[in-house]
């Protein structure tokens, strides 16, 4: 399938929304920044509810750092087949913080991650930070390695 880059959503589909992860390891839920970053949530609803992320690996653990998925290759390397524009970062990057993984200025693409602890001041202000977990850290600090993303829910708050 073909993906291109969605642009900015329609306010009711990206507004007060959150997305459900079902994992092999259990759910875990994050709200959605839609105020602070528009395009990158855009993003993030639109490949979830395509499908893109159905049966993807976490590919990245770094304990005590972050979890890592979104990559249909599994090893870091892929994407949508499109990157966009990085946005402001507007928070920090605390224990449970969802952002955009990148591989430079505005490669943005589908792969995202969560962090483990809190990372103010250590993580440059580099990747666009959308969501928050709301519900299920214990889960997110239990992700290993090859463990899936079974589906993506995108829900109501």
């Amino acid at each position: 399938m073909s993906y291109t880059f969605p642009g900015v959503l329609a306010l009711e589909k990206i507004k007060d929304k959150k997305a459900v992860l079902n994992t092999s390891k259990g759910v875990i839920e994050f709200s959605l920044d839609y105020k602070n970053a528009p395009k990158s949530v855009s993003n993030f609803v639109y490949l979830a509810e395509s499908g893109f992320y159905d049966s993807l690996i976490f590919h990245r653990v770094v304990p005590d750092f972050v979890i890592q998925g979104g990559d249909p290759n599994g090893d870091g390397t892929g994407g949508p087949g499109y990157k966009f524009e990085d946005e402001p970062v507007v928070g920090e990057y605390t224990a449970g913080a969802v952002a955009m993984a990148n591989s430079g200025p505005n490669t943005n693409g589908s792969q995202f991650f969560i962090t483990l602890t809190d990372q103010t001041g250590k993580l440059p202000k580099d990747y666009n930070l959308f969501g928050r977990v709301v519900a299920g850290m214990e889960i997110v600090k239990k992700i290993e390695v090859g463990d899936s993303i079974i589906s993506i829910k995108i829900v109501d708050r």
